[in-house]
């Protein structure tokens, strides 16, 4: 495990899981995963309580997806249509996002939680969709419990070996993105050519 990690979990302990976990679920690109991931392995060495970094983890990954709901819901709209355009986001892929979230949207806050880069995002583009609080709730707080304690642990058994672990987690991720994406592909392609028969 690289020095300066060891070194942060030293001087800030528990803070830096649950910081690092809550800023990358308000939707900032901060390696939440990874502070999880540390968090496990220096348990393994008995610097810190296993449970306590997946509660740690868990109470980060709630609170910040709520924060970015509540941004999302606010003002993610009116963002996404003034600089939309300029990353891609047209109006039309806007109508095809809010269809894909009115059938999806409970299931995606829940996958999301495993998927490098769209674990980031989902909770500020779920608010923007109009999804129910309270559905939001309940599927990004089991995803929360469900991702904090398989990371955990992961990060806890494979403690000897960081660079495997964050290779293994990585990987694991950028696939589940690849598969995504791959699908949304696919149901793209689907739906245009119903159309056009």
């Amino acid at each position: 495990m690289p020095e300066w990690i060891v070194d942060l979990f030293a001087r800030y302990g528990y803070a830096v899981v649950f910081f690092g976990v809550f800023l990358e679920n308000t939707g900032l690109p901060v390696p939440g995963e990874t502070a999880l991931l540390a968090g496990a392995a220096l348990a393994k060495f008995g610097r810190l309580s296993l449970f306590w970094v997946i509660v740690t983890a868990v109470s980060g990954a709630i609170l910040g997806d709520n924060l970015g709901f509540a941004i999302g819901r606010r003002g993610g709209r009116a963002l996404a249509k003034r600089h939309g355009p300029k990353v891609g986001l047209t109006k039309k892929r806007l109508e095809q996002f809010d269809r894909f979230f009115e059938r999806h949207g409970p299931k995606t806050v829940f996958v999301a939680r495993f998927i490098t880069g769209l674990r980031v995002f989902c909770a500020v583009l779920a608010g923007a969709s109009g999804l129910k609080w309270l559905t939001f709730l309940f599927y990004n707080a089991t995803g929360a419990v469900v991702w904090a304690t398989a990371i955990g642990l992961v990060g806890y058994m494979l403690a000897y070996s960081w660079d495997t672990l964050e290779r293994w987690v990585g990987d694991s991720g950028l696939i589940a993105l690849a598969v995504i994406v791959a699908i949304g592909v696919v149901a793209a392609i689907r739906q245009r050519k119903a159309r056009t028969t």
